[in-house]
């Protein structure tokens, strides 16, 4: 997650000084940059080797695990926010962790490319897998191992018995909250346990 609109609308879903567990960190950008402008203090979890390298450059902790294996290393609530942004569509235990996210976290914030976006169904009808700045690989060599929807999201979301804080979608950077699952390129939940 490199968009600078999408780190700053994530930033704004964090409370000032929170305890953060960024799972799927990557380089460390988005937790650098709450360590900066939100006086936020926690980790990142990541398992490329190159992203933990890059994390520690930028002064950002960083627990190098596989998400798949679960969070069993963490105790109930002992962070104030968990987030999942770009994460939960190369996860093969998703559902899973969504519930870990909100059983570590107080809060959850789970962000990632809405497939129902307008554009995504056009290139769809068109008989091409869509192609766009927030699913920028080809059919052939993406590591996105699942697609999602606003909407699927949300079923999902009642079906683990969550409660949802907010959701609302990104298009370049503002927020849509009028038929998010048509015409937003981002999905975005914040939730907690019902």
């Amino acid at each position: 997650m490199s968009d600078p609109l999408i780190m700053q609308a994530i930033a704004r879903l964090v409370p000032h000084g929170a305890r953060v567990l960024d799972l799927g960190c990557g380089d460390g950008a988005l937790l650098a940059y709450l360590q900066q402008h939100n006086g936020c203090t926690g980790y990142g979890v990541e398992l490329d080797d190159a992203n933990v390298h890059a994390c520690v450059k930028r002064g950002v902790n960083v627990l190098q695990l596989n998400l798949d294996e679960g969070l069993s290393l963490f105790a109930d609530q002992s962070f104030d926010v968990v987030l999942q942004i770009d994460t939960l569509q190369h996860l093969r235990n998703a559902e899973t962790m969504l519930r870990e996210t909100v059983r570590v976290g107080r809060v959850g914030i789970v962000a990632f490319p809405n497939f129902a976006h307008w554009f995504n169904r056009l290139s769809v009808l068109q008989g091409r897998m869509p192609v766009t700045k927030r699913l920028p690989y080809q059919w052939y060599d993406t590591p996105n191992i699942r697609v999602g929807t606003f909407a699927d999201f949300g079923d999902l979301v009642r079906k683990n018995h969550l409660q949802v804080v907010d959701a609302f979608g990104l298009q370049n950077g503002q927020e849509v909250r009028h038929f998010p699952n048509l015409m937003a390129g981002t999905a975005v939940y914040k939730l907690q346990r019902g």
